[in-house]
């Protein structure tokens, strides 16, 4: 039985808190696991909740760069409490479009190296978000371990691309890339066993996907879409996904 993953994904979030039992019955049916990613410290009590609904959904706590202002003791304490049942920290990472001014960035910046700090104390795999700050990132990680550690939604070019992968990185494309030109050639230049899956929902998405706020139902067709540029069948290309998520998340 081959189970498929979405590598990121926000179920915490309020889009989906009617829906949540109707999209856990999904997963089961479609054999799809989840990575439930947070925002700060509230919505990774949330997630922590929710992953008590079902073992398919991955519970991933930590502070996006939109949240550095977050209380950083809180989550540390937050992640140690829970570093038994919680498979990953993030979403964590650096972004420029959150900054203001000197301070911001380096307020930023010291969130991010602390949550990296307790993955690595609790073995944990992490979620990177890396928007406009990919070169920031691959410096702060050279003092990190990346072995289980995501470049979530890659977005860099084909030298960026080969940095990631010379420093051992998975990298994850989502729904995207069943139109994106772009995506797909990144796709063709990655390493088979660092590619992921995911559909960062409730982001929406544009042409086949109607500006819907993206499901974890939008997986297969990923997978689909990624079997068919790589000249693999759809079974195949599942298998690799799966050994590549539980090579991420230690599993």
């Amino acid at each position: 039985m081959t189970w498929l993953f979405d590598s990121h994904i926000h179920l915490s979030d309020p889009n989906y808190h009617e829906d949540l039992n109707h999209i856990i019955k999904g997963m089961e049916a479609m054999q799809i696991k989840a990575c439930c990613v947070s925002m700060d410290c509230d919505n990774s009590r949330r997630t922590l909740e929710i992953a008590k609904k079902s073992n398919l959904i991955l519970p991933f706590i930590g502070i996006h760069p939109e949240c550095a202002n977050d209380d950083l003791d809180q989550m540390l304490n937050l992640i140690q409490d829970n570093s038994d049942i919680v498979s990953g920290i993030g979403e964590i990472g650096l972004d420029p479009t959150y900054v203001n001014s000197n301070e911001d960035k380096k307020n930023q910046i010291h969130v991010f190296e602390s949550l990296l700090s307790i993955a690595e104390k609790y073995n944990k795999p992490v979620s990177i978000h890396s928007r406009k700050s990919l070169d920031d990132v691959f410096e702060i990680m050279t003092s990190y371990k990346a072995k289980h550690a995501l470049l979530h939604w890659f977005d860099g070019n084909k030298k960026q691309l080969q940095k990631a992968m010379d420093m051992n990185f998975f990298v994850s494309y989502g729904p995207v890339m069943v139109y994106a030109n772009d995506k797909q050639t990144l796709l063709t230049k990655t390493e088979q066993d660092k590619i992921l899956v995911e559909t960062d929902g409730p982001v929406r998405f544009s042409r086949c996907f109607e500006m819907k706020s993206a499901q974890i139902g939008f997986i297969p067709s990923v997978v689909f879409c990624s079997s068919k540029i790589l000249n693999k069948k759809y079974d195949e290309m599942a298998s690799i996904l799966e050994t590549n998520s539980k090579n991420f998340l230690g599993i």
